[in-house]
């Protein structure tokens, strides 16, 4: 029932309680609206999703992971992390992520089902992203990077506690050439649709906080 245009818009209204986040998640349905818009409905066809296995790294990549410029850890700094990822971009200062959106985002982490890969250098935040984890998908929401690769490291770690965790799909939203150069891919909505009924649903994985790599 999501529309054409706007692509993929499915609703507008309701609220941002655990609740119905999870169950709209659970059915391949995300929240995206500017602070002075009601709480709008996304289910985008196709939809961009990276397995895995697929995942490229580029050899500059490669040699930055070599370099031990970084460290990486799990929900130790879920806050900071998804505040950086609010802050304005270059790009412009507007941003999606209203302190409405973070406290519901902060509710989901204190419930064991959001998380955040942090990226360090000496000590200072410098890059990171933040999720969602149902079953065997993690629903990417947002990653920030404030030096050269630090948000595709990010993605690396990602991707090997994807392997660890037994995730099957990293759900990337909408298309983009920046997800594509790393190997990710648009399906259709209703592959999509399908990989979730196969996914356990609803249970927490609790906090993935780990000593840094």
């Amino acid at each position: 029932m999501a529309l054409r245009e706007p692509p993929g818009l499915l609703a507008a209204g309701g609220d941002l309680s655990a609740v119905r986040l999870l169950a709209a998640y659970e059915r391949g349905i995300f929240p995206w609206y500017s602070p002075e818009q009601p709480i709008l409905w996304w289910a985008p066809d196709p939809r961009m999703v990276l397995f895995p296995q697929e995942f490229k790294v580029s050899r500059s990549l490669r040699k930055t992971l070599r370099s031990g410029r970084y460290t990486t850890s799990l929900d130790r700094a879920f806050g900071a992390t998804i505040r950086a990822c609010a802050a304005p971009r270059r790009s412009g200062p507007e941003t999606w992520l209203s302190a409405e959106m973070i406290g519901a985002y902060e509710r989901l982490h204190a419930l064991g089902y959001a998380h955040s890969i942090e990226i360090f250098r000496e000590e200072r935040l410098v890059g990171g992203l933040y999720g969602i984890h149902l079953g065997g998908v993690f629903f990417g929401e947002s990653m920030f990077s404030r030096e050269r690769d630090a948000s595709k490291v990010a993605l690396v770690r990602l991707v090997g506690e994807c392997h660890v965790r037994g995730i099957q799909v990293i759900d990337c939203q909408v298309a983009s050439a920046h997800l594509a150069s790393l190997g990710a891919r648009e399906i259709p909505r209703s592959e999509f649709t399908s990989l979730l009924t196969r996914s356990p649903r609803r249970t927490p994985s609790g906090s993935w906080e780990s000593k840094s790599a």
